[in-house]
């Protein structure tokens, strides 16, 4: 155990040493003088949202200023300002504080027309990604890329952190369960930043048609793979945090269950719990919370169950993975089984085998074990697409005695 002890503290010591010997990071956009040039004398969409900055500039007010013209703003999913809360229906319109056109990507218009993109000679995509397949900005992308593809447009990705790119877990999606929140057969953690998941995308001829985008991206510098990497400005309504960043992979599959991870309270994705819940200690009280939760699960209703913060910063970081315990735990305890899961958690889950293996009482080693073959040649494909130095520290500590 004292041998066990050493080599963790050495861990933890090692991962502060490589992390502050990083050069400054500088990401895609910063780098102007890359992909400025590009822009010069075109009409440009860009799809942009309120992680799209420089410094504490917004990427739009930078590139006006540089007499770039911009014609149209696509929006993704929560809006081009990020004030809607998931799954709100946003409208087209123009935006106030600029003027310009503003087209939602999120509803049933998920994929520019022929008409949006008729004037315009170039795409431009920045947006921070969270690194979790159910996170729909890949989604747009995805569509972005096609009708960039079906369009002869050609696109400009700026490359931004995966703030959860040190590490690869969860059941690859079987394509038969394919939504808008898991359009690609990879895991639930695919650990690639934007600006790989689009080369993967067009490497695997994942476009409708196998088309190709005529695509660029403008990788960083000075980022790895096992940086941890705090994301400035939050990225949706519902992950204000670095917990609840790394608590999302896990905690979202909750969604497609008769349980509330946090909506309309101080603490969305760090939490997990029910009225009634027989396990746990933490109790949260869901309110409705306007451009973040308008209806929350179990609104003014008090709830029962766990709060995960301390994990995040604690185990999390030692031997970080797509964490079914919980989910294993809550319906074993559960007293309603028949209603624990809804329609929801297979689209999430990427198959219907987890929650037929969770109901059927396989263990956490065993459902994992299930994965591992097509997670295995998931990661030989992903390291073709890699732009950055890949995590190299092996999280996987285990004590003599194991």
């Amino acid at each position: 155990m004292f041998e066990y002890k050493k080599l963790l503290c050495f861990f933890i010591i090692s991962s502060y040493l490589i992390a502050s010997a990083q050069p400054k990071l500088l990401l895609g956009a910063e780098q102007t003088n890359l992909y400025l040039p590009l822009l010069k004398g075109k009409k440009i969409a860009m799809v942009v949202n309120q992680t799209s900055t420089i410094g504490s500039k917004h990427l739009i007010d930078t590139l006006r200023k540089l007499k770039v013209e911009i014609s149209i703003i696509f929006a993704p999913e929560h809006g081009f300002r990020g004030n809607h809360g998931a799954g709100v229906h946003i409208k087209s319109g123009k935006d106030l504080q600029t003027g310009l056109k503003v087209i939602s990507l999120y509803g049933e218009h998920k994929k520019p027309t022929m008409e949006d993109l008729k004037d315009i000679q170039l795409v431009l995509f920045d947006i921070q990604d969270v690194g979790a397949r159910f996170y729909t900005y890949i989604s747009t992308l995805h569509y972005i890329m096609e009708a960039c593809a079906a369009y002869n447009k050609p696109l400009i990705v700026l490359d931004r952190p995966n703030p959860n790119g040190f590490y690869v877990d969860g059941p690859v999606l079987d394509t038969g369960f394919r939504s808008f929140v898991g359009m690609h057969p990879v895991p639930v953690i695919h650990g690639l930043t934007i600006g790989e998941y689009a080369n993967m995308i067009n490497g695997e001829k994942w476009l409708k048609d196998t088309l190709t985008c005529k695509l660029i991206v403008i990788p960083m510098k000075g980022y790895s793979h096992y940086l941890k990497y705090e994301l400035p400005i939050k990225p949706s309504p519902n992950l204000p945090t670095v917990a609840s960043v790394h608590l999302y992979p896990s905690l979202c599959l909750f969604e497609g269950t008769n349980y509330s991870v946090g909506r309309g309270t101080k603490k969305p994705f760090e939490c997990v719990g029910k009225p009634n819940n027989t396990i746990g200690d933490y109790q949260f009280l869901p309110k409705p919370i306007m451009g973040e939760a308008e209806n929350p699960p179990f609104k003014n209703e008090t709830c029962k169950g766990f709060l995960l913060t301390d994990y995040s910063t604690e185990l999390f970081l030692i031997e970080p993975k797509l964490n079914i315990d919980w989910l294993i735990a809550m319906y074993e305890a559960d007293a309603q089984k028949q209603t624990f899961f809804t329609s929801f958690f297979d689209k999430l889950a990427g198959n219907d085998s987890l929650r037929k293996q969770i109901m059927s009482g396989i263990p956490e080693k065993q459902i994992r074990a299930s994965w591992q073959p097509k997670l295995d040649a998931y990661k030989r494909m992903r390291m073709n697409y890699l732009l950055y130095e890949d995590f190299t520290v092996i999280y996987q500590i285990k004590t003599p005695n194991e």
